[in-house]
């Protein structure tokens, strides 16, 4: 199955269990419903889905007004970038509300438009430069294993999140993984470990850390595998413990922004581990970047296995 179509398959299941819900948005049950994401929901007598017009600041007083009043909601954004109408209630309203400790849930979730070739509107993908600005529980959905634990998880529970998905995925076929290990909130994720690398994929670069591994294992190389999955305050501890066994870390964050997750974890990782091996992946926003171009990162995954490997060979007894 599809990303999106997995995705869709999940928030019908959990809408379809939920009481006292209400869904709105642009198109959530008409037109394309925002590519499919909320096609063929349905709810239960005592819940309802709205068909809205573009009014992002209004409907996120709406959702925060609901939680006040005890009624659960989801507001289905169309594009991240719209978050940006928004700002005042995700900052000042949300401040507010979260002293009230709210029985209801309030979700945003929205698709990261980064498939490319937009222009000024894709210039954002980085939820965690919106998480940051007022400590919002945040979480980027990646492949069918967090969909799985941060949908069942966060979809529909006391109090209020974001959660993006990636327009790039869409149409990206999902397979199994094994889950090692994922902390109690749902924001980090490891699904391989290995003795010969520690690979760490940020904000939505989780597709490009997996074909890295693989293409070590095709080499006879072993890596551990994270994903970061959310930018509330994370305790690092389980990957630097896997540092300190591979000395040898790939840093793979693929966010437009000058504020990278990323950053915060390796000045943990360096304060603690003594490394072997260092490589960081991350954009060169260069003159051009508010043009419109591929949001794909050009990873030399030959390179980075060479350098690997190098450093695996120099250490053998």
């Amino acid at each position: 199955m599809k990303y999106l179509e997995h995705i869709n398959q999940l928030i019908k299941i959990k809408v379809s269990e939920a009481d006292n819900l209400v869904i709105f948005g642009q198109n959530v049950s008409a037109g394309s419903c925002l590519s499919g994401l909320t096609r063929n929901l349905k709810v239960k007598e005592n819940s309802m889905i709205i068909n809205t017009p573009n009014c992002e600041n209004t409907l996120c007083g709406i959702g925060f007004g609901l939680m006040l009043n005890k009624v659960s909601s989801i507001f289905f954004m169309k594009q991240q970038d719209f978050l940006l109408l928004g700002i005042d209630h995700l900052v000042n309203t949300y401040n507010f509300i979260r002293r009230e400790n709210p029985s209801a849930s309030f979700t945003i979730m929205f698709i990261v438009v980064d498939q490319g070739y937009q222009g000024l509107q894709s210039s954002l993908n980085n939820l965690g430069d919106f998480c940051s600005i007022a400590r919002i529980p945040g979480f980027a959905i990646t492949n069918k294993v967090d969909a799985d634990e941060i949908i069942g998880a966060h979809l529909i529970s006391p109090g209020f999140r974001m959660i993006g998905i990636s327009q790039r995925l869409f149409n990206e076929e999902l397979s199994d993984l094994p889950l090692i290990h994922c902390n109690e909130d749902k924001t980090l994720f490891q699904y391989f470990e290995g003795k010969d690398a520690t690979i760490v994929c940020f904000n939505l670069s989780f597709s490009y850390g997996l074909e890295l591994h693989q293409q070590l294992k095709d080499k006879n190389l072993n890596a551990s595998l994270f994903s970061v999955n959310a930018v509330t305050p994370i305790k690092w501890e389980e990957i630097i413990r896997d540092v300190k066994q591979t000395k040898k870390i790939v840093v793979i964050d693929d966010s437009k922004s000058m504020n990278l997750s990323c950053d915060n974890f390796l000045a943990h990782t360096l304060d603690e581990c003594e490394l072997k091996s260092k490589i960081i992946i991350k954009r060169e926003l260069l003159e051009d970047w508010l043009w419109p171009n591929s949001d794909k990162l050009n990873l030399d995954y030959a390179e980075i296995i060479n350098k690997l490997k190098q450093t695996t060979h120099q250490n053998e007894p």
